[in-house]
C-alpha cells in the first residue's frame, strides 16, 4: 500500500486559507484590470489546473478559458527548454487578451517558449500569470504581470505541482522532504 503522501512533507509553506486568500486577491486585479477587455485565461496543464479552477471562480468578468499542455524533452527535474506541444489552443488568438496561467514560474525557459509561440499568433495583448514565483532559479529575462507570491529555492509540492506526478492533489503547497527526491 502507499504510505500517506502527508509523510513526506516537511513542512507547510502555504495553508489551504492563504492560498484562498492570495488566488482571490489576483482574481480582484485581474477582474479590475480586464474590465471591458477580450479576456482569453490559458491554463498551461498539468500544474496549474488547480489555480486555474479557483481562479476563474474569483473573476467577476466574461472570460474565455482554454488549456494547453506542453513536455519538455528529456526527463528528471532539470528543465532543457526544448518543448513539444502535446495539447494546442483551440482557437485562434486574433482579438483576445490573454492571460498565461502558470502554477510556478523557476527557470523561465518552457513559458519563454510558449510566450513567444502566442505572441506570434497575434492575440491583443499578453500578460502572465504566476501563482508561485522562485526567482532565483531564473534563466531567462521574464517576469510575471501577475503573482501569488514568492517562494524559496526548495521543492514545493501540492495544489497542482507534483513530484513524479505525485502530491498534485494536497489542498495546501508543501516543502517536500529531500530524502523523497533525492532517491
Amino acid at each position: 500500500m502507499h504510505n500517506d503522501m502527508t509523510q513526506d512533507i516537511g513542512s507547510v509553506l502555504l495553508s489551504e486559507s492563504q492560498l484562498q486568500e492570495m488566488v482571490a486577491q489576483l482574481g480582484r486585479r485581474i477582474s479590475e484590470d480586464y474590465r471591458g477587455k477580450n479576456l482569453l485565461m490559458v491554463s498551461i496543464l498539468k500544474g496549474s489546473v488547480v489555480f486555474m479552477s479557483d481562479l476563474m471562480r474569483h473573476i467577476t468578468i466574461p472570460c474565455r478559458i482554454d488549456f494547453m499542455s506542453v513536455s519538455s524533452y528529456g526527463s528528471g527535474v532539470k528543465t532543457s527548454g526544448i518543448v513539444k506541444i502535446v495539447k494546442d489552443l483551440d482557437i485562434p488568438l486574433g482579438g483576445y487578451d490573454l492571460l498565461v496561467v502558470e502554477d510556478i514560474l523557476d527557470s523561465g525557459m518552457t513559458l519563454q517558449y510558449i510566450l513567444e509561440l502566442l505572441q506570434a499568433r497575434g492575440p491583443a495583448s499578453i500578460k502572465l500569470c504566476t501563482l508561485l514565483d522562485k526567482p532565483e532559479r531564473r534563466k531567462v529575462d521574464i517576469k510575471a504581470d501577475y503573482v501569488g507570491c514568492q517562494v524559496p529555492d526548495e521543492f514545493v509540492v501540492g495544489y497542482g505541482l507534483d513530484y513524479d506526478e505525485k502530491y498534485r492533489n494536497l489542498p495546501y503547497v508543501g516543502i517536500l522532504k529531500p530524502e523523497v527526491y533525492s532517491k
